[in-house]
């Protein structure tokens, strides 16, 4: 993602603030949506469905490119195709559409948009520094697999992206001989180092892991660099102290949330974002196992601890932030920054990540604390029994 510099404009007697972002990469769509709020003002380049009348009084219809500045009122995000489409009214009549006409826009890769908010706050700010920072991009893939089952994924700071799905049915060795076993084995781990080839920049992707049960991993990486040596693909050859082979579960995507707490794959992920937050959501449940009073989750009780600075780490989830409710929402970013006043560490968990979806299990915020706190097991609604 890309951005000029914010500057402030006036539009119907209010102030707002502005910036433009280009949206360069389908994880971008994931930080616009985040940006996003009911109520803002998104200016992009849209197709719209006009009619026309002719001379001879025929009507006819045609689609045009052209501006529009919308009021936002849904937001509709795809996490699969990572497609982001916005519906509102427009704010600026133009040729093609009136004022107050709805419109929907989809949002495209590479093609700029202006974004305008009443206000801006940390939370919103920080999304836009994390978006524009090339340094935040996807530098670990993984493909997780068992026999006839393969998942390719890119993990990123903000998600985990699917990138390809191999399936293909092994038939079962038989007695006597394993030749169609073995010749679908071949086939489907050839599927498999195409998808890999096809998907992964090895420029950018620092680590790959290679995860199964048994010995599948171990029979897929022979297969892979005799191949690489055969092909002489240098790519494969050039990149392969990158690969790290670890044990899963099973050839599922939910399997990664296990590869990712594995203690020889964070030991090589330390620098990764990614792996930083599976390791704070990892602290939390050992704080939670040995040192309950140390460990907190829920809003009201999260809240009791900052207002007593014990705050060390927090994690909270960024569709908290999405809430329509502004009071709500700002009740999450007033917590967000007292934390941070107070010296806290933030970890801003993504909805669409492996630990994130288990933070919201635990509604979504938790916290270490620097020293423990008793006597919070009472109701959340009772502080009206204080004196």
């Amino acid at each position: 993602m890309t951005h000029t510099n914010k500057n402030q404009f006036v539009h119907d007697m209010h102030l707002f603030s502005q910036v433009t972002l280009m949206p360069e990469e389908a994880e971008d769509m994931w930080h616009t949506y985040n940006l996003l709020q009911v109520g803002d003002s998104l200016r992009a380049s849209t197709i719209r469905k006009v009619q026309t009348e002719s001379q001879t009084g025929s009507v006819g219809s045609s689609r045009v490119r052209t501006t529009l500045t919308l009021c936002v009122e849904t937001i509709d995000f795809d996490s699969q195709a990572c497609q982001l489409r916005v519906k509102g009214t427009n704010l600026e009549e133009n040729q093609y559409v009136k004022m107050g006409a709805y419109h929907t826009i989809e949002l495209e890769l590479n093609r700029k948009f202006t974004l305008a908010k009443k206000s801006w706050d940390s939370v919103v700010l920080d999304r836009i520094e994390q978006a524009c920072d090339a340094t935040q991009k996807a530098d670990v893939a993984a493909v997780v697999m068992q026999e006839g089952l393969a998942n390719l994924v890119l993990v990123t700071p903000a998600m985990t992206l699917l990138r390809a799905k191999v399936e293909l049915t092994i038939p079962r060795k038989r007695r006597g001989s394993c030749t169609q076993h073995e010749k679908a084995l071949e086939r489907f781990y050839e599927a498999v180092m195409q998808a890999i080839l096809r998907h992964i920049n090895f420029d950018v992707v620092k680590c790959f892991l290679v995860a199964s049960p048994g010995f599948v991993r171990d029979q897929f990486m022979t297969y892979l660099f005799k191949e690489a040596v055969r092909q002489d693909n240098k790519v494969l050859l050039e990149n392969r102290p990158k690969f790290i082979l670890v044990h899963s579960s099973s050839g599922h995507k939910y399997s990664l949330k296990e590869i990712l707490s594995d203690p020889t794959v964070t030991s090589r992920l330390s620098d990764t974002k990614a792996s930083g937050e599976v390791k704070a959501l990892e602290d939390f449940y050992k704080m939670l196992q040995h040192e309950p009073d140390r460990a907190f989750y829920g809003l009201a009780h999260v809240e009791r601890a900052t207002e007593a600075l014990a705050i060390d780490t927090l994690l909270i989830s960024d569709n908290l932030f999405r809430h329509q409710d502004v009071a709500t929402r700002s009740r999450y970013v007033r917590l967000v920054d007292n934390v941070r006043d107070n010296g806290g560490n933030v970890r801003i968990f993504s909805s669409l990540h492996v630990s994130g979806e288990q933070l919201t299990q635990l509604s979504g915020v938790a916290a270490i604390l620097r020293f423990p706190i008793a006597d919070l097991s009472e109701p959340e609604d009772s502080s009206s029994d204080e004196d």
